[in-house]
């Protein structure tokens, strides 16, 4: 997601006849677009062009209420193309909207119905799907690019958009006033709990993220703590972080794939890094760590997961999110990983909590962040491209969640020898 060297339009060197054609298909698109709307049966849309005004949907229905103002009719040919085309539309200003959250919650609450049309030719399509997620597959050297893609684009970036303990996952909001630095804070010690930590534990990390977890965990509850990623923006940065906080006898930072780690480990935890497996490789990623816990080990997974319908026509499906944003990724449904869990590992489900109502709030906090650092943001280097699809990105999650869509939870998942009881 480069903020950098944007290519001035062209548009100015096509012929006549293909400035016609164009005009012809956005019209013809335009048409199509309108017909899917038609449809819209949760929430209203209202889009707004030069001297006319179209609204979508019962202005009495359940649902956000959101109005869109289309500056350039290439809008319409966008959104054909999914969330690829309307992230490029808003990225070069073609629409603008009143709420994006909003407008994504809408997509979000209409999108079952398109769904089950997708469902009914996904046989036709699973082949070719697979064929051509064949080279997007994430091979450790793959993964490499893919995770640099995202969070090697600047940890001053995100220093200006999370709080102080740099968690890049949804907060818990235990409080109404609470901070989000306190909704971190509380969910960190949440997960330190549901796992019983303690100075005679050696907990494995996988995705280190700035080191938030290994920093909190040493500090407040004494464990020794190994914490893996394969970012080198994160890792030289977590690692400036635990020698801050004079942790560098309890916290190791590893610049290395999961695949590759070694050893036996009291607990195991993994914050919001399975997304960025990818579809291929669940079964690896739960039988490595099933492999690296001991008999009585226990392991918490903090996952976005996206409704089960869903699942099987958006794996391999190219969109905003898997291209822009987070290359490589996929999210899981919860039956994927409890199917994956059940044939590679001896791991069984303790407990299991929902926080997707948490991850709203926590995206509209980094949302809020960002914005109101945006000088800033742009005398780092990035162009307004970027600011617009960053602003995107956050809004299209906000409003996914909101929208039910996608979900956040926390799994306890034991071993056979586990003792512990299922936390309160």
């Amino acid at each position: 997601m480069s903020g950098r060297n944007v290519a001035a339009p062209r548009s100015s060197l096509r012929s006549a006849p293909a400035r016609a054609a164009g005009k012809f298909s956005c019209a013809l698109a335009r048409q199509i677009v309108f017909a899917m709307l038609r449809r819209t049966s949760h929430g209203t849309l209202t889009i707004i062009e030069p001297g006319r005004r179209h609204t979508f949907g019962a202005p009495a229905a359940a649902g956000p209420a959101v109005v869109a103002t289309v500056h350039d009719k290439r809008f319409y040919r966008a959104v054909l193309r999914g969330s690829l085309g309307v992230s490029k539309a808003y990225a070069e200003q073609w629409f603008d909207c009143d709420d994006l959250p909003e407008l994504a919650r809408l997509a979000a609450l209409n999108m079952p119905t398109i769904d089950r049309w997708r469902r009914v030719v996904q046989p036709l399509i699973a082949a070719p799907q697979t064929l051509l997620g064949w080279p997007r597959r994430n091979t450790r050297r793959r993964s490499l690019r893919h995770v640099a893609a995202h969070y090697d684009i600047g940890n001053d970036l995100f220093s200006l958009m999370l709080d102080e303990t740099m968690m890049y996952s949804c907060a818990f909001f235990e409080q109404p006033t609470a901070s989000l630095h306190e909704a971190q804070l509380t969910k960190l010690d949440r997960i330190c709990r549901k796992l019983a930590l303690g100075p005679g534990d050696h907990v494995l990390e996988i995705g280190t993220g700035w080191g938030g977890f290994a920093i909190h965990a040493a500090s407040n509850y004494g464990c020794r703590v190994t914490t893996t990623t394969i970012s080198a923006e994160q890792c030289q940065l977590a690692s400036e972080r635990v020698a801050a906080a004079g942790l560098e006898n309890r916290v190791s930072v590893l610049l290395k794939d999961y695949r590759d780690i070694e050893g036996t480990f009291d607990k195991l935890v993994s914050i919001e890094m399975i997304e960025a497996v990818g579809w291929q490789y669940f079964d690896t990623f739960f039988e490595r760590c099933a492999a690296l816990l001991r008999l009585d080990g226990a392991m918490l997974l903090q996952a976005i997961t996206i409704d089960e319908r869903a699942y099987r026509v958006e794996k391999a499906k190219r969109s905003f999110a898997n291209t822009h944003v987070f290359p490589g990724g996929c999210l899981p449904s919860l039956g994927v990983i409890a199917s994956s869990v059940a044939r590679v590992t001896d791991l069984r489900q303790v407990q299991l909590e929902d926080m997707t109502a948490h991850y709203v709030r926590t995206l509209r906090c980094w949302r809020e962040n960002f914005l109101a650092q945006l000088d800033r943001v742009r005398s780092l280097g990035y162009d307004r491209h970027f600011e617009r699809r960053w602003e995107l990105y956050l809004a299209y999650c906000e409003g996914g969640f909101g929208g039910g869509r996608i979900a956040d939870v926390q799994l306890l998942l034991a071993k056979p020898g586990y003792d512990g009881a299922a936390p309160s």
